[in-house]
């Protein structure tokens, strides 16, 4: 296998990687043929994976122009993946010139290629950290010298904590995060789960197992469960939605019924 020039040495390409899984649904270049061929195995089930991913990616520019508009322009975006087109930074500069964003992966792909993308761009800052690990992440020089903790700060996560396992005590993390956060500050949130998905739960349930083949096991949760990241937090109308129906720029009934598939929301912590 050839490795390409954006391939940062050390990784290895033989092993999928969701982010670069991720990138292929949208359309990215950033993804080899071992992602690609798990991707299309997931979508022998559920062949609207790319629209639930298209979903995702349009909740998150309406939620990060939200945030703007409430005059909140930091962001600290967990589980950020590859920087592809129309990504957090490029939305919120869109919307606020002096928007700054901290992207925190621990996919040493997403890593090293948002590095790239972003080189020489002092109003972001990219940082290899997990989720799990709040402390490392709120501590990093990164964001200690990017964003201000005493101000109200977006925190987003974004198609990430379907990937902890109950064991991995996600909630313990979400409320960590939250804990650091001042007044005011915004929880940008999307989840996967089975309550909406156009087909049968055994066909989801088959593409959900490529995703535990490829060890990164999928955790699908329901709206109660997905709500209760949200302790603390004051949720902002409609509340915690299909990701189509939060603040819809265009008729949700022209959406894809894959783009239901997942829980979106903005809660505002008081």
């Amino acid at each position: 296998m050839e490795r390409p020039a954006w391939a940062p040495p050390g990784i290895d390409i033989s092993v999928p990687s969701v982010s670069r899984i991720y990138d292929y649904y949208l359309g990215g270049s950033h993804n080899f043929e071992v992602d690609r061929e798990a991707a299309r195995r997931a979508m022998e089930f559920m062949p609207g994976l790319p629209k639930i991913m298209q979903a995702n990616r349009a909740f998150m520019r309406r939620a990060v122009r939200h945030a703007v508009s409430e005059g909140v322009t930091q962001f600290l975006d967990i589980g950020s993946g590859i920087p592809t087109f129309g990504n957090a930074h490029e939305i919120a500069r869109q919307a606020s010139p002096e928007a700054r964003v901290v992207y925190v992966d621990h996919d040493p792909v997403a890593v090293a290629h948002s590095k790239a993308v972003l080189e020489g761009d002092e109003r972001t800052a990219v940082l290899a950290a997990d989720l799990r690990k709040p402390k490392d992440i709120l501590t990093a020089p990164e964001v200690v010298q990017l964003l201000d903790l005493e101000r109200p700060v977006a925190l987003m996560l974004v198609a990430v904590l379907h990937f902890l396992e109950d064991a991995d005590d996600p909630r313990r993390a979400v409320a960590e995060l939250r804990d650091a956060l001042a007044p005011g500050s915004l929880l940008i949130l999307t989840h996967a789960s089975y309550e909406r998905v156009p087909v049968p739960q055994e066909r989801a349930g088959a593409a959900v197992d490529v995703y535990r083949d490829i060890r990164n096991p999928l955790v699908m949760r329901s709206r109660e469960e997905v709500a209760r990241f949200f302790d603390g937090y004051e949720l902002l109308e409609p509340g915690l939605v299909a990701m189509p129906e939060w603040r819809p720029e265009t008729p949700t009934e022209q959406e894809d019924p894959y783009a239901f598939s997942a829980y979106a929301g903005v809660g505002r912590k008081a």
